[in-house]
């Protein structure tokens, strides 16, 4: 017999995660406006090469949350075919899921505000 878990809390942490991926990708809009606005102000090859490996993070941060999104709907959707089965309650395959994805976002979240706590330094120095 499979055991189950009730999914309130679950539903409740991946539109959280949805919220905060809106949020995240309204920052590297705003970073990137500022890294743009520092690299036209700023020729220096030191400041030219912290702008590339600005760029590059928040490319790669870009494509991370993305996958994260995609991955927070496909569980959204996971739980809703099992609560077409069950009414109210998924597996704990479906939980351990949501578990992992809710976990990475949450690292997610601490990495790309150290990102943007480095680029409000570098920014400090450049603008």
């Amino acid at each position: 017999m499979k055991n189950y878990v009730n999914i309130k809390h679950i539903k409740n942490l991946n539109n959280d995660g949805l919220r905060g991926i809106a949020f995240y990708k309204q920052e590297l809009d705003i970073l990137q406006e500022r890294l743009q606005e520092i690299a036209g102000d700023n020729t220096a090859r030191e400041v030219q090469e912290k702008v590339d490996h600005f760029q590059n993070q928040l490319l790669i941060h870009e494509n991370y949350l993305n996958e994260l999104k995609h991955d927070i709907h496909a569980n959204d959707e996971a739980i809703e075919a099992e609560l077409l089965i069950t009414g109210a309650l998924i597996s704990e395959n479906v939980a351990a899921e949501h578990t992992r994805i809710h976990e990475r976002y949450l690292n997610e979240e601490k990495i790309f505000n150290e990102l943007r706590h480095e680029f409000n330094r570098f920014a400090a120095d450049w603008m």
